[in-house]
């Protein structure tokens, strides 16, 4: 088989593919395995109720089913979604949006996978442009996403040392640099994987860096405001012309579904939509129209306020309980979770790197994440990156206990032989 560049690029080995590949072997081979290393969404049964109540609503309704199963959506997407929507971000934060700022996608991968390479790579000029993360770690899924090599350029963060064995990794902006090489600047928000919310003063700075460059400011909204709303701390969104907000349904507990949702100004809009329908001809509609109901009586916000953020937070906390106990005496520091639901832990002189702890860990029935992968951008060899785990605590009480127990058994096993 002969491929394209293109296909030696993305029919070949990459993180995210070798990751999850081995995650879906893992769980094969042994079903009872504690899974703390995916971002599936817990199951919230107040959550599910809505989600089948209001499906079932739909399915009851001749005129409803038609549009959600038998017609193809513009390019844009649903057109009463992104006008419910519309209103609801007009209502909700007085922003200057309309239906024609409004795009559906195919989940966020997708979406991101169009946006990036619209403002990064080979240019008409002959030039090459990169996208830029002023904080990293990031999202794994970013970051084979471009066509171009050296696709990513990154800046390392400024670390803030916290109380309780808490720390913050902050924008160092005195070593952000945005030169004509970077076609875009891209965070998200909550972070994933650490759960960090920037504050809106450090998100202002990036606005005001990437208007300065005429370039936009890419946020990735998947955890945050206005929905799913998993956020510990002021997390009110921003958006103007020259930023570009993404949303999805994904933490809601609709992964299956896969819509995507981009904001940004008319252009840009225009340009991923025609960009989108070459690559899958139209976005699915369950995740749409069964969004647009939840709109508009406001169940989203019901959802988000009164059920998802205080199920996760009191997930998090006990969490955090469970490391204090199991890790006592093990020089270990976890990042303040603001938002998501996962905990990224530092191991300070781990012996061996984090790829290495997770595979030990794996052997004995523990799967999470190593950190190295997400520090995209980043000289592999800094000893920070190859600290750091991260652990999802969306899964029953009872399997993250004893996941807890495993990672601090293992880790005393590490510390005391010195990795050997």
């Amino acid at each position: 088989m002969r491929l394209s560049r293109f296909g030696e690029k993305f029919a070949g080995r990459s993180g995210v593919v070798d990751l999850m590949s081995d995650l879906g072997e893992a769980l094969r081979a042994d079903p009872d395995l504690v899974f703390m290393g995916g971002g599936n969404p817990a199951r919230v049964p107040a959550a599910e109720k809505t989600f089948r109540d209001a499906l079932a609503t739909l399915l009851a309704d001749p005129d409803a089913w038609q549009r959600l199963a038998g017609a193809y959506q513009s390019p844009q997407g649903d057109p009463a979604f992104r006008e419910a929507l519309a209103r609801y971000l007009q209502n909700h934060y007085g922003w200057h949006v309309g239906p024609e700022h409004i795009a559906v996608a195919n989940g966020s991968q997708s979406a991101y996978f169009i946006l990036y390479n619209l403002f990064a790579g080979a240019m008409p000029d002959g030039s090459v442009r990169r996208i830029h993360l002023p904080l990293v770690p990031e999202y794994i899924g970013y970051a084979d996403a471009g066509l171009a090599p050296d696709f990513f350029s990154a800046t390392a963060p400024a670390i803030e040392l916290l109380e309780d064995r808490q720390f913050r990794y902050h924008v160092d902006f005195d070593r952000v640099s945005i030169d004509a090489g970077v076609g875009a600047l891209s965070v998200s928000r909550p972070t994933n994987p650490t759960g960090n919310v920037l504050g809106t003063e450090e998100l202002t700075r990036l606005r005001a860096l990437a208007r300065e460059a005429d370039i936009p400011l890419i946020v990735d909204g998947a955890y945050g405001e206005p929905f799913p709303g998993i956020t510990f701390a002021d997390a009110t969104p921003h958006w103007d012309e020259d930023t570009v907000l993404t949303l999805s349904l994904s933490k809601l507990g609709l992964p299956g579904v896969r819509t995507g949702i981009v904001i940004a100004a008319e252009p840009i809009i225009q340009a991923f939509a025609s960009a989108s329908t070459i690559i899958s001809l139209a976005a699915g509609n369950l995740g749409p129209v069964l969004a647009t109901r939840l709109l508009e009586d406001g169940t989203l916000d019901r959802l988000g306020s009164g059920v998802l953020r205080p199920f996760y937070r009191s997930r998090c906390e006990e969490t955090l309980g469970g490391l204090h106990r199991e890790l006592e005496g093990l020089p270990w520091r976890v990042h303040r979770a603001d938002g998501a639901f996962f905990l990224w832990l530092w191991f300070e002189d781990l012996p061996v790197p984090s790829s290495e702890l997770y595979r030990r860990l794996k052997a004995r029935g523990l799967l999470a994440i190593p950190g190295e992968r997400f520090f995209i951008g980043i000289d592999p060899a800094w000893d920070h990156a190859r600290q750091c785990l991260r652990l999802s605590y969306a899964q029953d009480p009872a399997a993250v206990a004893r996941g807890l127990r495993l990672l601090g058994e293992e880790l005393r096993r590490l510390y005391d032989t010195g990795g050997r």
